[in-house]
């Protein structure tokens, strides 16, 4: 008897970059090893949106739809080129309106995409109606989505099989077009007992011949036997990657997985391990002079306890590791369960998952729910959509109270088509102001990235990739370059702003003091400091010196950790001086402001 095929999605160039370098992996450096894979035999990738659309515009100065032609050029006419979408947020962090739903799916089908696989992180089938209904307009193929992880210790509601199989027969009832069913767990934690009795439960709910996938990460350590459960429970397709951003955070390994079901009556896309390893040498090549962070490498056994998908691990690691906070990282993966719990459920996956990590940071940070992140607060209060269960009644209490916003039963499209600021003239209206060219292409770069995306169509974007020949040229560099540094004196840290001329050169301890080599100063009797509570770097100055203020009103806003982070007035008085410019870099502890 002949072997079941089994389709293979190869991740690599985008959840695997994903995984491993936070997306930032430059086009012309691993086209390479696009050709190597085609000529490997595969014929399924995952090529971009998710994180790997943003990204390209934040931090690689390159264009993500030209990312996708050259792609396409690169594999013909005929490959599988497949896209992540979440819903109604599609390849953004906020919900879009309709008229962004649909120029997400036109612009997708214009730049090469084939399928566009599209969840929702609440397991809201609302969220995936009129998403999937565009995809489908626009004549792609949608792969409809059922959000998987396993829960914290002591958790109970939502995430088993009955779960899986209440949304599943939601999705069917509501006539969502669509070609295939994906069960996606970004964090690896559904163990592989309840893989199989979903994708079994799956199999006997939908028509027969419906193409059923998996898609799960190593991070946990139990991404094999899932896969193994899922093939003998009858699933259709897995997703796995190429090392060396295989395994770790991201997918099984292409061989791996070969090597698992060796004997066995399953074939793994037709591929062959000679060709395989020859493809791998090629990425291997490639990424040779980008930097690994060491736990995108690893398997934590902590992960099931506080799930945190592998794709934001290493983006949050990272992030963590550039604002020097990265030893704080095992408290804020500790304080998740904790934010999981009291949050609703919602699964662990773009954008909750950094609603959870967002969260998690703020308590340990900040001390437990004195600060609510914007995202975690606006979805506990029900504004990206129904929570699988009720988020606990006092963080919606504090949730309202810190956001100024109150609870909402509305659909999460309908709020989002009722707010100017996310329809299509609002983002020509911006190119407008930036004088820049009205083409559906950038309104959806203006719309989906925002300041930073205008801030790319204007040549201004920011270059941001860790490699490794750099990295030892800025350690061996003769001098230091403008911009801030911290340094560390006798234990103690100092905030460093450098530049070029006759300017002195500023030096503020991190506890906000003004530090001088023998006369300390302070603020003046009755004054109050007002200090940064996270690094990160300025956004936007609110108000200007001289101002009168009251307790709680907003001074300046701080872009942190991918958060908007209000700096707030804790007394009333007047705003003697804002002591940063928009744009500087800022640590823990820095005066940003004086109040007399």
């Amino acid at each position: 008897m002949a072997k079941k095929f089994i389709d293979v999605m190869d991740t690599t160039f985008r959840d695997g970059f994903q995984s491993v370098f936070g997306g930032r992996v430059l086009m012309d450096d691993f086209f390479p090893a696009v050709e190597a894979a085609k000529k490997a035999g595969i014929n399924h990738f995952e090529f971009g949106g998710g994180a790997r659309f943003q990204s390209l515009y934040f931090y690689l100065r390159e264009d993500a739809f030209e990312m996708m032609d050259k792609f396409r050029a690169i594999v013909g006419p005929d490959a599988n080129l497949q896209t992540l979408a979440r819903g109604v947020n599609t390849v953004m962090l906020d919900t879009g309106s309709k008229e962004l739903i649909d120029l997400h799916a036109k612009m997708f089908k214009k730049h090469g995409t084939t399928t566009i696989r599209n969840f929702d992180a609440l397991n809201d089938v609302e969220n995936l109606k009129y998403s999937g209904e565009r995809i489908s307009h626009h004549g792609l193929k949608h792969e409809v989505v059922v959000t998987m992880m396993d829960l914290p210790p002591g958790c109970h509601g939502a995430h088993d099989v009955t779960f899986y199989e209440k949304t599943l027969r939601e999705i069917l009832d509501a006539g969502i077009p669509y070609d295939s069913i994906c069960f996606k767990d970004a964090s690896g934690t559904s163990n592989p007992q309840k893989v199989f009795e979903t994708i079994k439960m799956a199999r006997g709910l939908v028509p027969e011949g419906t193409h059923l996938r998996l898609h799960t990460h190593e991070t946990a350590g139990v991404s094999v036997s899932a896969y193994m459960a899922a093939l003998e429970a009858g699933i259709d397709g897995i997703d796995m990657a190429a090392a060396p951003v295989s395994g770790g955070t991201s997918q099984p390994d292409i061989l791996t997985m070969l090597h698992a079901t060796k004997g066995m009556d399953f074939d793994l896309g037709g591929l062959e391990i000679g060709k395989i390893l020859t493809y791998e040498k090629e990425l291997q090549h490639c990424l040779s002079d980008y930097f690994m962070p060491p736990e995108a490498t690893m398997v934590s056994p902590v992960i099931p306890f506080s799930p945190m998908p592998g794709g934001a691990l290493t983006a949050n690691t990272q992030m963590m590791r550039d604002n020097g906070i990265l030893d704080r990282f095992p408290e804020v993966i500790a304080a998740m369960q904790e934010v999981v719990e009291k949050g609703g459920y919602g699964t662990s996956v773009t954008p909750v998952s950094q609603f959870y990590f967002q969260q998690a940071l703020n308590n340990v940070m900040q001390g437990p729910w004195n600060a609510i992140a914007p995202g975690y607060g606006k979805m506990v209060l029900g504004y990206f959509g129904k929570t699988p269960v009720a988020p606990d009644p006092e963080v919606v209490k504090i949730a309202a109270e810190k956001l100024g916003l109150e609870p909402t039963t509305e659909k999460a499209l309908d709020l989002a088509d009722a707010d100017p600021a996310k329809s299509l003239q609002h983002a020509i209206d911006e190119l407008k102001a930036a004088d820049l060219e009205i083409t559906e292409e950038n309104i959806f770069i203006a719309a989906a990235c925002q300041e930073k995306g205008i801030a790319f169509l204007q040549g201004k974007g920011e270059l941001n990739v860790r490699k490794i020949s750099q990295m030892k040229n800025d350690c061996e560099g003769s001098s230091m370059g403008n911009g801030n540094y911290t340094v560390v004196v006798n234990g103690e840290k100092f905030s460093v702003q450098v530049a070029e001329g006759d300017a002195d050169i500023q030096v503020t301890a991190v506890n906000g003091e003004i530090a001088k080599p023998s006369v300390p100063t302070e603020s003046a009797a009755g004054d109050l400091d007002v200090k940064a509570l996270l690094p990160g770097s300025v956004w936007k100055i609110i108000l200007n010196p001289g101002d009168q203020v009251n307790d709680g009103d907003v001074i300046m806003i701080l872009e942190s950790m991918k958060m908007e982070i209000d700096v707030v007035a804790t007394q009333a008085g007047t705003l003697r001086s804002i002591n940063v410019a928009t744009n500087d870099k800022v640590v823990e502890g820095q005066v940003v402001a004086v109040i007399g």
